[in-house]
């Protein structure tokens, strides 16, 4: 299953390569959205260690990642594998206005009445049956 989470690069870590066809690179985020400061720590592994080269420490970001745990000698670990991160700008976040005609519910039924203008309201019958 995959999340996301809005917030801001706290801190970002140089590539570590565990093994010699291993490597991964961490980063904090610092949560944005709580009444108290919160920083998550994620990984990203292989290929993507990169992907967070262009933003810097206190740039607005959006994390898209998954949950992956693991037991190791009765321990478990959980780490947020990081798949995709992109600058994010609060501007985008907000919407900019109401979508066109994307209510499944519209507040005036469709059938109007051509010479009035204004709906009937008894040739609109929203019952299934």
């Amino acid at each position: 299953m995959a999340y996301e989470m809005v917030g801001k690069l706290h801190k970002k870590f140089d590539t570590e390569s565990k093994t010699s066809s291993f490597q991964a690179r961490e980063f904090v985020v610092e949560s944005t959205d709580s009444t108290y400061t919160q920083y998550i720590k994620f990984q990203l592994t292989q290929d993507r260690c990169g992907i967070i080269d262009n933003i810097n420490e206190g740039d607005e970001l959006k994390v898209f990642f998954d949950l992956r745990g693991r037991e190791w000698n009765e321990k478990y670990f959980t780490n947020l594998n990081a798949w995709k991160v992109e600058a994010h700008s609060a501007s985008a976040a907000a919407p900019s206005g109401p979508p066109a005609s994307s209510d499944p519910f519209p507040s005036e039924p469709a059938n109007t009445d051509a010479g009035s203008g204004q709906a009937k309201v008894e040739d609109f019958d929203d019952l299934p049956f």
